[in-house]
């Protein structure tokens, strides 16, 4: 139902510009962003965290010559795609969670750590812990989560209430989200400068909910599990997006 048929396919929510995209190029979109901010080059040794069917290491390589990446998905039939593509540019792919990382894991430390549209699914603090050992001085990381605005603390009880239960079917659980004065405590704490973030509940949230809806319209219902959890992913965004109470940010940062 998303639209990528590829062996390495993508399955973010994509950054939408033109309601006229595809489903990839939305996707290749959001990479494509995150890496300029975190300013990725040949050179760097970098760590995909999160990289689901593998369609992000394919493109660092393909359009940022990236020459050594590791990564690390949960997912074992991800891993074994992955494995059997055989792309030059990866080192290793580890099976293991992202919140389970330790420098002994990898061949060296990074100068640059990417987790593309996942870690909102986990604790950002207890994530967090993990990265300075696994970074080069000056290394750079980049990755999305959600987060209170000020809109937040006016909501009522019930629309609060509302939120956290369709968050909590999306995998996303309330009490890991935070306003965005904590998210820079958190980065500054564990050694984190020039700290970014960039608001994109726009092109992201209310991008991916629209292009839902016109898939649904085109090709009407789908009763399999899932293309139900895509619409309810996109029921999510469209509700977000609309009460304007939880913004979907873009983070990079460089430790000091």
């Amino acid at each position: 139902m998303l639209g990528d048929s590829a062996t390495l396919a993508w399955s973010n929510l994509g950054l939408w510009s033109a309601p006229a995209q595809t489903y990839v190029q939305a996707c290749e979109q959001l990479a494509e962003h995150l890496a300029q901010s975190i300013q990725l080059t040949a050179q760097d040794h970098l760590l995909d965290l999160g990289c689901g069917h593998g369609a992000s290491l394919q493109y660092w390589a393909q359009h940022y010559a990236v020459q050594h990446i590791e990564a690390v998905e949960i997912q074992t039939a991800c891993i074994e795609k992955i494995q059997q593509q055989a792309l030059a540019c990866v080192h290793a792919a580890h099976q293991r969670s992202f919140m389970n990382l330790n420098a002994e894991c990898f061949e060296q430390k990074f100068d640059a750590i990417v987790c593309l549209d996942a870690l909102y699914h986990y604790d950002l603090k207890k994530f967090m812990v993990q990265i300075p050992a696994l970074l080069q001085s000056k290394g750079r990381i980049g990755f999305h989560y959600l987060l209170f605005n000020d809109n937040w603390s006016k909501a009522s009880f019930l629309s609060k209430q509302r939120d956290q239960y369709l968050l909590k079917l999306a995998d996303v659980q309330l009490q890991h989200l935070m306003y965005q004065t904590e998210l820079e405590h958190v980065l500054t704490l564990h050694g984190f400068e020039q700290i970014q973030i960039q608001i994109l509940s726009e092109p992201v949230l209310g991008g991916f909910a629209q292009y839902v809806q016109q898939e649904l319209q085109l090709h009407g219902f789908q009763h399999d599990l899932n293309a139900l959890k895509i619409q309810m992913t996109a029921k999510l965004c469209q509700q977000l997006f609309q009460e304007r109470r939880i913004d979907y940010v873009q983070v990079t940062a460089t430790l000091a």
